[in-house]
């Protein structure tokens, strides 16, 4: 079974917890210094929050997954549908080790299909050893998309985004 997945950089973490964990009629279902997430069953919904992103608002949608079998076909589903995916394979972010693979949408919204596979102590393992923050939507996505997009309509545009 899927949940739906939605990501939002917001400036005031705290305050943001507050309005939301309202809203929801729920806390948090882990908290970090940077990160908040809300695992809901009414609506099922994996509702993320993080401070990392470079102005407020929404960072990117996605689906989680229950088990691989899942994840492939989401997968196959873009495959199929010519789709530029980037396939991350096994990652680690937002806290999370998963597998998982991006699309974007033609407004140049990304999208995220992962399986969640355990919880890990820090954001991205990469930016705990002094590399970049994932980095789902990269240049190679960009250009697939350009050589994919219609000679009438513009390519969409494809942010950078973390987790």
């Amino acid at each position: 079974m899927k949940r739906f997945h939605v990501h939002l950089h917001v400036d005031d973490l705290p305050q943001s917890i507050g309005f939301y964990s309202k809203l929801f009629g729920a806390e948090p279902a882990r908290i970090e210094s940077d990160y908040a997430k809300w695992m809901l069953n009414d609506p099922r919904i994996n509702f993320a929050i993080s401070t990392r992103g470079a102005k407020p608002g929404l960072d990117h949608l996605g689906f989680q997954v229950d088990d691989a079998t899942e994840l492939a076909a989401l997968k196959s589903r873009a495959e199929s549908a010519e789709m530029a995916l980037l396939d991350e394979g096994a990652t680690t972010c937002c806290y999370a080790r998963s597998e998982k693979h991006w699309i974007t949408d033609p407004q140049g919204i990304a999208w995220e299909h992962f399986h969640t596979l355990g919880d890990i102590p820090v954001f991205n393992e990469k930016s705990a050893a002094g590399g970049a923050c994932c980095t789902p939507v990269t240049a190679a996505v960009k250009v697939a998309i350009k050589a994919e997009a219609a000679c009438c309509a513009p390519a969409p545009a494809v942010k950078s985004t973390c987790c």
